[in-house]
């Protein structure tokens, strides 16, 4: 199941996916370029995030908690990417730094915060793909029975407008003895949402507390600036290879990141996609003979998206055919990169695309 937000709205995508009782994940793009995942289990809703989060919103939660070193004492996940963070609430729990009633609250507060932001979209594409379920599952939500809510919560948050542009605005206290119960986080750096993580309350109760309080001239709001990822742009390139020989990987991995490239190899083509959507790379290396989903495959899908219409991918492959170049550039190949190539093939390739 795959379409537009014009043809369908997410309320209507998500209804389809419960009553139909399906497994699997749901991938949200929005107009501009924002990805969110959810994952499902017959119907029911068990996972949730975005391509922006990473740990920070898990970290969030957990100081709230008090626990704000507590990641730190955790091995990494072994769960893919784009449940890294689920992976990281997993082995809280049975560390016994976090309780079931935490880890379920916390769970059930991410999937909430992806809620908010996707149903009120209505630019963007969906993909359903039907694939087994996260586990381990620690609970469920069903959209049945919560939707009503998210549609008051969404009318309610839209009144705010304009005082309150966005959930990723930063209060600043005017007067110390105005909202005791908010007043120690709020420093003029801790967004409206990080505020929601931090007291429990939800983003509409901290709205309507931050614009009472700003008409009571009590405290004022940042304005909107440039995001993270637009100032990232000038850290050095972020490079990944997706190659199914564990040895083309480490070996690109080795000549880029000697030469000072942020470098990632994936030898899974469906694995990349997470990859991909999560960490936005400047460049992609990708080879054409995979199993599951090949180069030219991989490439025409993203093509299709807003946020990587542009990227330069660059195909590598054994093959040296006309027809084989004809082809990668009919999928908007950038460029064409024939194996076995040397170290100064790669570079001077890689050097000529990424605008270091």
């Amino acid at each position: 199941m795959q379409g537009t937000l014009r043809e369908i709205d997410v309320y209507t995508i998500i209804n389809l996916i419960e009553f139909g009782q399906r497994t699997g994940e749901l991938l949200i793009e929005s107009s501009t370029g924002k990805f969110w995942f959810l994952f499902f289990n017959n119907g029911a809703l068990i996972y949730a995030t975005d391509t922006d989060s990473n740990l920070t919103r898990l970290r969030d939660y957990l100081y709230g908690l008090g626990l704000d070193h507590a990641l730190d004492r955790l091995a990494t996940s072994k769960l893919g990417i784009n449940v890294l963070e689920y992976g990281q609430i997993w082995q809280l729990l049975e560390s016994q730094i976090l309780n079931p009633t935490q880890a379920k609250t916390i769970l059930e507060s991410t999937m909430r915060e992806v809620l908010f932001d996707i149903l009120g979209l209505y630019q963007g594409t969906f993909v359903f793909e039907i694939s087994p379920a996260l586990t381990p599952k620690l609970t469920n939500l069903k959209f049945s029975q919560i939707s009503s809510g998210f549609s008051r919560q969404l009318q309610t948050w839209q009144q705010f407008y304009p005082v309150l542009q966005s959930i990723n605005q930063c209060p600043i206290l005017l007067d110390n003895e105005a909202l005791p119960h908010l007043s120690a986080w709020i420093d003029g750096k801790t967004t409206l949402r990080q505020l929601s993580r931090y007291s429990g309350l939800d983003i509409c109760q901290i709205g309507q507390s931050i614009y009472d309080a700003i008409a009571l001239g009590e405290v004022a709001i940042t304005p909107l600036t440039l995001s993270e990822p637009q100032l990232a742009k000038t850290q050095s390139p972020r490079i990944l290879c997706i190659d199914d020989s564990v040895t083309i990987c480490r070996a690109v991995e080795y000549i880029l990141h000697n030469h000072g490239y942020q470098v990632m190899a994936v030898s899974s083509p469906t694995k990349a996609l997470s990859v991909i959507f999560q960490h936005k790379p400047d460049l992609i290396l990708c080879d054409i003979a995979m199993p599951e989903l090949d180069g030219y495959e991989l490439c025409g899908m993203l093509r299709k998206s807003i946020a990587f219409a542009k990227v330069p991918i660059i195909m590598l492959t054994g093959k040296d055919g006309f027809i084989d170049r004809v082809k990668a550039r009919m999928v908007g190949a950038t460029e064409y990169l024939t194996k076995p190539f040397g170290e100064k093939e790669l570079l001077t390739t890689v050097e000529k695309y990424s605008k270091r």
